[in-house]
């Protein structure tokens, strides 16, 4: 075991999130299995309209566990791995396109926020607007979109009943908009998110960014559950 795991595993108790080692949240041998390689990531059924969705990785193994690390546990020291693997996402999905980009995270619920005492997706998309400007892209993360009351917990709905307790569950914030629009008129928007399941909430999310006249460009996602007929599944027609 390194010196410096050593230590921290005795001041802090940690232990790797993928092997269990004594140490860091994120061991180097687990970092080195992390397997990144962003590609459309359709959801079956596809939400009417949805733009492509882009994931980085499978929500399965190391990726979920580093998600719900971050989300459940406050574990921050994985926010940069996990903001690094979105960054992939993002610039897989931009490709094909000239910036500025503007990425607009998922808004949480704010009894979520208040529970977990975080926001995990806006800090992932700040963390991953860093990482794309440090490659030379033009990106930015604006905190666009704000949750409506009412919206239920998603664990253990299915795909009808999440776009259901998903319809109009979310608005643009004016401020920001407001100043987005005065310093980048020509941005394309990226919906970015933690993990894609179903696809409802990235809709919403778009559904929301439309109806106040922006254009959405693309969905990244750290990564994507695994979805029964989904290889090969495209926009629905």
């Amino acid at each position: 075991m390194p010196y410096r795991d050593a230590v921290l595993d005795l001041l802090l108790g940690g232990r790797c999130v993928g092997c269990a080692a004594p140490g860091r949240p994120l061991c180097p041998d687990c970092a080195a299995l992390l397997e990144v390689a962003a590609s459309p990531a359709w959801p079956t059924p596809v939400p009417a309209g949805l733009a492509t969705p882009w994931a980085a990785t499978a929500y399965e193994g190391l990726p979920r566990a580093m998600v719900l690390a971050l989300k459940e546990r406050r574990v921050w020291a994985l926010a940069r791995p996990l903001a690094r693997v979105l960054a992939v996402a993002v610039s897989a999905a931009t490709a094909d396109a000239a910036g500025p980009f503007v990425l607009v995270p998922v808004p949480s619920r704010p009894s979520s926020v208040r529970s977990r005492g975080h926001d995990p997706t806006a800090t992932l998309a700040r963390l991953a607007g860093v990482v794309l400007r440090a490659q030379g892209v033009d990106a930015a993360e604006y905190r666009l979109l704000r949750s409506r009351p009412g919206v239920l917990d998603q664990s253990g709905l299915g795909a009808a009943a999440r776009a259901t307790n998903l319809a109009g569950s979310m608005a643009c914030r004016t401020a920001p908009l407001r100043h987005l629009a005065q310093r980048t008129p020509q941005a394309r928007f990226v919906v970015c998110d933690d993990v894609l399941t179903t696809g409802s909430t990235a809709r919403e999310a778009q559904r929301a960014l439309e109806s106040v006249g922006l254009e959405v460009h693309a969905v990244a996602t750290v990564a994507a559950t695994r979805r029964r007929g989904a290889e090969g599944q495209g926009p629905a027609r």
